[in-house]
């Protein structure tokens, strides 16, 4: 048995069923062995490192399983890069196989030699080993599992080309050699119970309780609901934690931040008591005023705690757990009008949302394109979304609810994950549908070359919808509505203008499906035969870049920004003007917008009163 072989054995131990990698010398002897141990774990060859990164991620975000990922070396491992501090920014357990040049040759400036100790020292802080002898494994692997695991972050190690090739020899029972076991008992630390009592006495003293909760809550659902009842609380969701708790229930009041609800705002801006959750949400400026609330976190990882906000109290420990113990402490709050005023907000933003998804656009509102999935959604359907204005009508316009599953990059905000995530969860559920909603920026940059790899993939799906929705507007657009709104600056097209490309045609050329769709009436239509096909699809919606995405709590130097990029002559200040005035007043309407004056409303959208 070579080393090589004895990883992938390793990783077969440790139930990896997938690893997404790009071929390269560096690695044949790792190749060789896969061919060796008939593909298992299977290799799932991507068209770029960065994107078997963002595969890995996808893959282990929808199954909570460490997602693992090959390159080879120097040029390889450093494209894993980016999506190595995706996963480390957003918490996500990811393990990098990277080659290595001969161990006889490093230190010699060899072709390809990179210092990969060096260079994964921060992306794999926890947890960078580089093999130089057979003995050291299995331990090298078992650790970088356990620390994956354990500290949801990335761990590397770097195997020279040609250690992959030397026999493999266990560690023996002797001076400095290290040994090592399989397994990673599941645990759940939770706080003292004095410091369970404090944080009970803080929230039960709370007249308005807000809770923020992030993707660490995911394993407490039951137990926040109960919690926001017993309190009479609004529960507002970090992105990450989009999909912890359903949408539908009248008294959560979605995402918070920038891409934020309005009603999410006012719970923060008029709380007297936070309790957030699982999340390390960055923007203070967004929870309420430091001198306003009372506060406590909870937290699993001890380094995140007691960041973003002067908490009162702070609880080390895993959710679920922790809030079992602390809810027998909590009494029920009899007065429940701020509970009443939280649900009012929340049915008010969604007929909000409805009226500004209806508002005319040249051609298509991007908002609506979104809107008319929501109802749509399948009850077991994964969502990706691309950074950009994307995840602006991801987080304001889908509701996520019972199985549904929806991430994007949280931290790191980086471009091009929205497709490779989708696929990632094909391969950790190949059971159920995938979407993605990107920008025509992200499908250009990586977006359309790995529709190549899923149409190499999806036969192998035993549900094959993968569905690529394009918001093509020709435009950068979440950094042009940046530069107005931050910098006063007008649209620069040479930096901000993209070409327009035939996604769907290109799509079919390759051997899947897809369909343009540029007029308003066209959309459902598109959607619905998206979600009937028998592989995947890409539709390639016109939208308008001219659509704003407003935050709900438009700041007056932001608005004032943007008037100023107007008067500088921006581009397309006409049609800015007219959407931004439209997509506002939709807030200032007292009823709901009649289901017949919505472009493309179907039989199943319900009817409010009219305005």
């Amino acid at each position: 048995m070579k080393v090589s072989d004895y990883i992938l054995q390793r990783l077969r131990e440790w139930e990896v069923d997938h690893v997404f990698a790009y071929a390269g010398d560096g690695i044949n002897g790792l190749l060789a062995a896969w061919g060796r141990a008939d593909n298992h774990p299977r290799f799932v060859q991507s068209r770029h490192e960065e994107m078997s990164a963002f595969q890995a991620v996808g893959y282990a975000k929808f199954s909570g399983k460490v997602g693992v990922c090959a390159a080879t070396s120097g040029p390889g491992a450093i494209h894993l890069l980016n999506g190595l501090y995706d996963a480390k920014l957003d918490h996500v357990p990811v393990v990098a196989l990277v080659g290595q040049t001969n161990r006889s040759a490093m230190g010699g400036s060899y072709q390809q030699e990179v210092d990969l100790q060096n260079l994964y020292k921060d992306v794999a802080s926890d947890f960078c080993e580089t093999a130089m002898v057979p003995e050291q494994l299995p331990n090298l692997i078992d650790r970088a599992m356990r620390t994956a695991y354990a500290k949801r972050t990335v761990t590397a190690i770097i195997i020279p080309a040609d250690v992959q090739e030397l026999d493999y020899s266990p560690p023996t029972h002797a001076f400095k050699m290290v040994p090592s076991s399989m397994g990673l008992s599941h645990y759940a630390p939770v706080p003292a119970d004095t410091d369970i009592e404090q944080a009970a006495g803080v929230l039960n003293a709370g007249e308005k309780v807000a809770v923020l909760i992030g993707q660490g809550a995911r394993g407490a659902r039951a137990e926040v609901e109960e919690l926001a009842d017993v309190l009479g609380a609004g529960v507002a969701k970090a992105l990450l934690g989009k999909d912890v708790l359903a949408d539908d229930l009248p008294f959560v009041t979605g995402a918070i931040g920038l891409l934020g609800t309005r009603p999410s705002y006012e719970l923060m801006r008029d709380c007297d008591t936070l309790l957030m959750i699982g999340s390390s949400f960055p923007y203070t400026q967004f929870m309420p005023e430091l001198d306003q609330a009372r506060a406590v976190q909870i937290d699993i990882d001890p380094h995140m705690i007691g960041l973003r906000y002067p908490f009162e109290v702070n609880l080390v420990g895993d959710a679920r757990e922790t809030l079992r113990r602390l809810l027998p402490y909590l009494r029920r709050k009899e007065n429940r009008a701020w509970r009443g005023k939280i649900e009012k907000d929340v049915a008010r933003w969604w007929e909000v949302m409805q009226r500004r998804a209806a508002v005319d656009a040249d051609p298509i509102n991007p908002e609506y394109v979104v809107h008319a999935l929501d109802g749509r959604l399948p009850d077991d359907a994964i969502i990706s979304a691309d950074s950009g204005s994307a995840a602006n009508w991801y987080a304001r316009h889908l509701r996520l609810r019972g199985r549904m599953r929806g991430s994007l990059s949280g931290t790191l905000a980086t471009m091009g994950p929205g497709v490779p995530y989708a696929i990632g969860a094909k391969f950790a559920h190949p059971d159920r549908p995938a979407i993605a909603l990107v920008g025509d920026g992200a499908m250009q940059m990586n977006g359309m070359m790995e529709m190549v790899t899923a149409a190499k993939y999806w036969p192998q799906w035993s549900d094959p919808r993968l569905i690529v929705a394009v918001l093509n507007n020709h435009d950068l657009n979440q950094v042009t509505w940046e530069m107005r709104a931050m910098e006063g600056a007008p649209q620069f097209e040479a930096s901000q203008h993209i070409p327009d490309l035939p996604y769907a045609e290109i799509a079919q050329r390759i051997g899947l499906e897809g369909v343009r769709v540029e007029k308003p009436e066209q959309v459902e239509a598109a959607w619905d035969r998206a979600l009937a096909a028998d592989r995947p699809f890409v539709i390639d919606f016109r939208t308008d870049p001219a659509v704003p995405p407003i935050p709900p709590h438009a700041e007056l130097d932001q608005i004032e920004a943007a008037a100023a990029a107007i008067l500088r002559g921006d581009s397309d200040r006409g049609s800015m003007i007219k959407q931004g005035v439209k997509a506002k007043v939709q807030e200032m309407l007292p009823g709901t917008r009649h289901r017949e004056d919505r472009p493309g409303a179907g039989p199943d959208d319900s009817a409010g009163e009219k305005p």
